[in-house]
């Protein structure tokens, strides 16, 4: 075993000096604050409830003790079920680990961990990880219906259980056998204060939907039913409804079918309604009382649920029948009897209903018969108990520790036996108390307490308590480990605690006084026939067949097996399903009665420890010798205290620890024995003076190590300082040097520049004058032009085309590069202006540009015509198809479509015409007529004159060798003159390539056939241009138009 240092106490019992109940205890009370929750006594295992979570597991700490021996590393319940699984699946044994403790001393828990680390270190596959899930689960299913809030613990076990985890021959599970023991079933009708029933209870009310509870015909108000305390309905750190919904899901896992999930929670809402049954007082015709139901509904509601008869289940819970070999007689019951048979009913339906569940999860987790396993049991049973009133329940308990008691000594014994017959020691009997005397006082078959219990029970005539009593005292008044009122008094002695009706056991964790009260019905646990039957008859599949014994047909008039004949038989086959395996201990512990971490009571643990028999377990553990080891490891460890052995040994092993022991003066022959593998040491004394020898050794090697590190470590510092002088030397004089050149290089190039200044300045001295102003002047335009860039740059005006503004020019001499910037900003802005333009807007602005070089201050009609966009069409052409037709598809588009009013060349008068200008031809034609009337190419017009005024008056030249020209010109008045003539302009100027010529003149000439006539033009008196036009003839060569 190693001793690791910085280890908080002793880690190993066995080893305490001195070995006593004080040193144990303090020892066990300084791990726990240290949170070292576990100590060995040999190969047991003592775990100290901690109340918290602990950083000690996990996947993390599984690998390191599933790669380690039982001792290299800190004692833990990992190192323990390593221990049995690699020496199952290794040497072929099968194993058992007994989990023993007190009610919340942590058995649960541990047999978890035990459960989880051994999932997680077998074999891997789909198979394997399902038959895993389905034992893990099992533990969810079993607490829910078998644990209970107790004053001592949250989540206490309130039966025993037996778990044998089956494996092949690889060491993977293939299932398991559950066993459980003694089900606490008087919880279900009656519980302390503080305490609480059954988990089940509760998690169905808390966690069923609305729906699930409808169907059930339960209430979710946990204070409407009798058989829960009111009191106490929630725990601290438990969440009911989340347990629940783990519970079916944990039962889906384990393989039941949702119909049985649904007959099970059916079974326990009958359990929890039993309880609401009231029963009143009633009289018979004769005056005999009698019972009877004082509301129906209970009964009724149970009836529509279990499919049963209500009147023949009430008849059954008020009355009893008595059957002998030629009668039947029918007895009625008085409230205090029926409230008896109701209860037991209720008791007896969750024990089966328990047992069922059990027997349901073997079906799921058991292994065929053909296949070869190796098994792996793990019992998790109550511990020793002693209470202030001690009854029936605790006496088989601690009978059934008692045994356990028996198997531990016997099987240390033998297994330190074996390892001594192992190693050639001789085996010197050890002296230890053997508890044989108290199993054989309660289990012997003919005059043990038990037998007493079932002959009393079976006795015909009057049988009371008292009568049991009575004949124990006189069977056993002289035994050494029984003790009694009566059995005092011939002794003369006077003993104020020991009751009339009490009865004492000497157990081996010390004496316990019984109360007999009880001892008898507990005992028979009688059910009355007719309830049985009643049951029977139910059409619920699970509830009838819970009651084998109701039906007719296997009707027995056979007594059935007491309550402690079944669980002396349970025991004994326990026992011998013990004695087979290879045994492994954890004994529990729990530091103190509030469950609140941190807090150790001496008082509770000494009495714990004694009940556990733990001192008595040191002393047999230590009975031959104290400790033993194999001789490599005790090599590896030690070998270090000897010269010969230190810092290498080429010998064997056992010669090398000969050697070290040889040279500290400890091998004698009473001290030190040499096995055939292991050296065995009597007293820890010898070992802790190894320790401290060692301890010693490690100092000085540690002085030595340091040391000669340290004279390393200077001689290097010192040799890398060497190193780094001599080139930082070397660097720092290469420096210097580099300085020292660049200066004078720097001042031979100085002395070469002053030299060329000089002779520079003597050859050119003649001609520094002349040009100086020059250059200033020069330095100077150009540093004020620079200084007039850089102010425009950071002063330039908005990008808008519209924005004139532009700064002044700081000095005349920039004004002529001032403007022609102001130009070119301007451009640049038209430019990136005409970029974001569509081709149809730059179309509209071409037109208006060329108005405006061709009206623009010639003609007051252009200022008003800038802002009003071209349209072209003012006629409506594309809705006149007629019109249309007279454009020809050649043409191309209409340019200009408008009425326009023509001038009578005869006497002045005007006529409305409609004037289409296409690409190539200006159409004329009546408003009201669709036939052309004029046709004029392009080609063949010569010029337009117009007017500077505001009217629309315009005269069209044409060429005299155009077929239309004979005729002559044509005077024409347009509202659009401006669009008008502009488009033409540039249509005349796209087809024939020439400038049309356009005249502004108050009067021009036109050419009616073949006589000229002169158009004067005047403004009247509005002058506004948009009155009526007037024309006069004057004469037959002058016409005069008033606008």
């Amino acid at each position: 075993m190693t001793l690791l240092e910085g280890s908080v106490g002793v880690e190993d019992l066995v080893l305490l000096e001195p070995l006593e109940e004080e040193s144990m205890l303090k020892n066990l009370q300084l791990r726990y604050e240290n949170k070292e929750i576990y100590t060995y006594i040999g190969n047991v295992l003592v775990s100290v409830n901690p109340y918290q979570q602990l950083p000690i597991y996990g996947p993390e700490f599984i690998a390191k003790y599933q790669e380690c021996t039982f001792y290299e590393l800190k004692p833990h319940i990992y190192a323990l079920a390593n221990v049995a699984y690699q020496s199952l699946k290794f040497r072929d044994r099968d194993q058992c680990i007994l989990i023993t403790g007190e009610s919340g001393a942590g058995k649960t828990e541990a047999s978890k961990l035990v459960m989880s680390y051994v999932a997680a270190v077998c074999g891997k596959g789909e198979q394997v990880n399902s038959v895993k899930e389905q034992l893990l689960q099992s533990n969810p299913v079993l607490e829910a219906f078998g644990n209970a809030k107790t004053i001592r613990n949250n989540n206490s076990s309130r039966f025993g259980k037996y778990m044998d985890i089956e494996f092949d021959f690889k060491g993977s599970p293939l299932g398991g056998v559950i066993t459980n023991y003694l089900l606490e079933k008087s919880r279900v009708v009656k519980q302390l204060k503080g305490e609480r029933n059954f988990h089940i209870f509760y998690q169905l009310l808390a966690g069923a939907d609305a729906q699930l509870l409808t169907a059930l015909k339960l209430e979710r108000d946990t204070g409407g039913y009798a058989y829960l305390n009111r009191e106490v309905s929630r725990v601290d750190g438990m969440d009911d409804a989340s347990n629940f919904k783990s519970v079916q899901s944990a039962m889906t896992v384990i393989g039941f079918s949702e119909e049985e999930i649904r007959w099970v929670l059916e079974v326990t809402a009958l359990v929890l309604k039993l309880g609401n049954v009231k029963l009143s007082d009633e009289f018979q015709a004769n005056g005999i009382p009698a019972s009877g139901i004082s509301d129906t509904r209970g009964v009724r509601e149970i009836g529509e649920m279990m499919g049963l008869d209500s009147k023949e289940l009430e008849r059954a819970l008020c009355s009893r029948t008595m059957a002998t070999a030629k009668e039947k007689v029918v007895t009625a019951l008085n409230v205090v009897q029926a409230q008896y048979a109701r209860d037991a009913l209720a008791k007896n339906i969750y024990s089966r209903l328990f047992n069922w569940i059990v027997n349901r999860i073997n079906e799921s987790i058991k292994v065929g018969t053909g296949e070869k396993k190796k098994v792996m049991g793990v019992l998790d049973i109550y511990g020793f108990e002693i209470l202030e009133d001690n009854s029936f329940e605790q006496f088989v308990i601690n009978y059934c520790n008692e045994k356990l008691q028996q198997v531990f000594i016997e099987l240390t014994l033998k297994e330190e036996q074996e390892e001594y017959n192992r190693e050639g020691i001789p085996w010197k009997k050890v002296d230890y108390f053997d508890n044989g005397i108290i199993c054989n006082l309660i289990e012997h078959n003919q005059r043990g307490i038990l037998a007493m219990l079932d002959e009393e029970c079976l006795r015909p005539g009057v049988v009371s308590d008292s009568t049991f009593l009575a004949k124990l005292n006189q069977l056993f008044s002289k035994h050494s480990h029984y003790e009694s009122k009566v059995t005092q008094n011939a002794q003369r002695q006077y003993d104020h605690t020991m009751g009339l009706s009490c009865f004492r056991i000497c157990h081996y964790a010390g004496k316990v006084t019984y109360n007999v009260n009880s001892f008898i019905d507990k005992n028979n646990d009688l059910l009355f026939r007719d309830l049985s039957q009643a049951m029977w008859k139910a059409k619920h599949p699970l509830l009838r067949s819970l009651f084998p014994e109701g039906d007719p047909k296997q009707a027995s008039l056979k007594r059935p097996p007491t309550a402690g004949a079944q669980f002396k038989s349970s025991v004994a086959i326990l026992m011998k399903n013990l004695y087979s395996k290879n045994p492994n201990y954890i004994r529990c512990i729990k530091p103190n009665e509030h469950q609140q971490r941190g807090q150790f009571s001496r008082e509770l643990v000494a009495t714990q420890a004694r009940y556990l028999g733990l001192l008595e377990n040191v002393r047999v553990r230590r009975a031959g010798y104290a400790f033993r080891q194999g001789y490599r490891p005790f090599l590896e460890r030690y070998r270090l205290l000897s010269r010969s052995t230190w810092p290498r040994w080429n010998g064997g092993d056992r010669e090398g620890v000969e050697k070290i022991l040889g040279e500290l003066s400890v091998c004698t022959s009473e001290e030190v024995t040499f096995g055939k593998t292991k050296i065995f040491i009597k007293s820890p004394k010898t070992l802790f003076y190894l320790e401290e020898q060692r301890r010693l050794r490690i100092q000085q090697l540690a002085t030595l190590i340091q040391k000669i590190y340290r004279g390393w470590r200077c001689r290097t510092h010192y040799q890398q300082m060497r190193k780094s002088q001599i080139l930082i030397s070397s660097w720092f004089r290469g420096t210097m040097q580099k300085k020292r050149y660049g200066k004078m290089k720097a001042s031979v190039l100085l002395i070469q520049a002053f030299v060329r200044g000089w002779k520079a300045r003597k050859d050119y001295r003649k001609y520094f004058r002349s040009g100086a102003a020059l250059t200033l002047s020069s330095f100077i335009y150009k540093s004020l032009a620079q200084k007039f860039l850089l102010g425009l740059k950071n002063n330039l005006p908005s990008t808008s085309i519209l924005d004139k503004k532009w700064p002044a020019a700081p000095y005349k001499c920039f004004t002529t590069a001032n403007q022609e910037l102001q130009r070119l900003y301007h451009q640049w802005k038209c430019k990136k202006f005409r970029d974001q333009l569509s081709p149809k807007q730059v179309e509209v602005l071409r037109e208006k540009l060329c108005a405006s070089e061709l009206f623009k201050g010639k003609k007051a009609a252009y200022p008003p015509s800038v802002p009003v966009p071209f349209h072209g069409d003012y006629i409506g052409l594309r809705g006149n198809p007629k019109l249309q037709k007279l454009t020809g598809r050649e043409e191309g588009p209409v340019l200009m479509a408008e009425t326009v009013r023509k001038v009578n060349r005869g006497n002045g008068k005007t006529s409305s015409r409609i004037l289409l200008l296409t690409k190539g031809h200006v159409i004329l034609t009546d408003s009201k007529k669709t036939q052309a009337k004029t046709v004029i190419g392009l080609e063949s017009v010569a010029g337009v004159s117009v007017t500077s005024f505001q009217d629309g008056l315009f005269g069209l030249h044409l060429s005299e060798i155009s077929s239309v020209g004979s005729k002559g010109d044509f005077l024409l008045v347009s509202e659009h003159v401006v669009e008008l003539l502009t488009k033409m302009y540039r249509a005349v100027l796209d087809t024939t390539q020439r400038q049309l010529p356009i005249a502004v003149a108050e009067q021009f000439s036109v050419k009616f056939k073949e006589s000229s006539v002169t158009v004067r033009v005047t403004q009247g008196p509005r002058g506004s241009g948009n009155g009526k036009l007037g024309c006069k003839k004057k004469g037959s060569h002058g016409l005069e138009v008033t606008v």
